[in-house]
């Protein structure tokens, strides 16, 4: 005969959370109120990026744009810059363009409802869900990869993700305690973080491990169960380091929209599945002899991968740029919002950036 499996009880995963809850630059302490600007610039950095990664970033972000009024009021340049090496750089632009409404729409202030946070640039259901619940306490759920482990291994959730996210945003809403959400929504990020990780699942630590059908069952790391990938094809293009004999590398902004939007880059050819690299010197920015560098950069991006042969070359002092390109000090270059790819390519020329990161 079957043994019931007993219901898992927020009250358990809260006490667990009051003795072992991550100290995080951006959480608020015990018993202290959460800053909605801080939640929110956390949850934009942290989409598609580790704790350990987004910590330094997140510290040297507030300590430059430590409100959003702050924020608002930055140029463009000054953000994409503090953003570089983060990636997914539409996040930035999004955050610079959602402190601006926060200031014309809100009057400085965020909005407290999931539905108002929602209309805001760049929020989308997650991010407004954990706003909500952690800065303003409202009972909203915050579903995010470590929330989606969670939910699918305790109620042995079968069915693919991302078609199975309705079913746990609801299984989450019907545990949610109203008088903690915002700890609530914590305690299962900390959770999936800590304890109820991808591989090795600490179990025995779990104050779900009675409740949970996927432990009972041996089951821990089948869940959660994704549909299948498709894998991108692989695109090519060169990449032209041009320096200038007085200390400067020629570089130029990428169009405001579309992928590394707003980023600096030293100029490249088209990225395609059948660039030919026989006649990439046309594709230079200035016509001269270029030498090309044995070992290509190789990057991946979320919906393909990327190799990118670089060449270099170099011209006299005060040679002008070409229209649209500016000539940068080598010594300034770290002041330039370098994506890690154009790091990467900047690198393989035997040039560096000076600025730690």
């Amino acid at each position: 005969m079957d043994v019931p499996v007993p219901m898992p009880r927020a009250a358990d995963l809260l006490a667990w959370y009051d003795r072992h809850r991550r100290a995080l630059p951006w959480r608020a302490g015990m018993g202290e109120r959460a800053d909605p600007y801080r939640v929110w610039a956390s949850e934009i950095m942290l989409q598609q990026t580790t704790v350990t990664a987004v910590k330094p970033y997140y510290e040297r972000f507030m300590a430059r744009f430590p409100t959003v009024q702050a924020l608002a009021a930055a140029p463009s340049e000054d953000v994409m810059q503090a953003w570089a090496g983060l990636g997914y750089y539409s996040r930035a632009r999004n955050l610079h363009a959602c402190a601006q409404a926060v200031m014309e729409r809100h009057g400085g202030c965020f909005p407290d409802t999931e539905e108002a946070l929602r209309s805001l640039p760049g929020i989308g259901a997650y991010t407004a869900g954990a706003v909500a619940a952690i800065a303003f306490d409202r009972p909203a759920a915050a579903v995010d990869g470590n929330v989606e482990r969670v939910m699918t291994r305790l109620f042995a959730i079968a069915e693919e993700l991302p078609g199975a996210r309705p079913l746990i945003r609801d299984k989450v809403l019907a545990l949610l305690p109203h008088d903690r959400p915002g700890d609530f929504a914590q305690a299962l990020m900390d959770l999936g973080a800590t304890i109820c990780t991808p591989r090795n699942p600490a179990c025995g630590l779990c104050p779900w491990r009675e409740p949970c059908r996927a432990r009972i069952g041996g089951t821990q790391e089948s869940f959660p169960r994704k549909a299948a990938k498709k894998a991108g094809v692989i695109r090519y293009g060169a990449a032209f380091v041009l320096t200038r004999a007085d200390g400067a590398i020629l570089l130029r902004t990428r169009p405001a929209k579309g992928l590394l939007g707003g980023m600096a880059e030293v100029p490249t050819s088209e990225w395609r599945a059948d660039y030919e690299l026989d006649g990439a010197a046309q594709d230079g920015p200035l016509p001269m002899r270029w030498s090309r560098l044995p070992e290509p950069v190789r990057h991946v991006f979320t919906h393909f991968p990327l190799e990118l042969t670089v060449f270099t070359a170099e011209v006299p002092p005060r040679t002008a740029p070409p229209a649209g390109m500016r000539f940068t000090p080598l010594a300034a270059l770290a002041s330039e919002p370098l994506p890690s790819l154009m790091l990467k390519v900047v690198e393989r020329a035997g040039l560096s950036r000076s600025k730690k990161r």
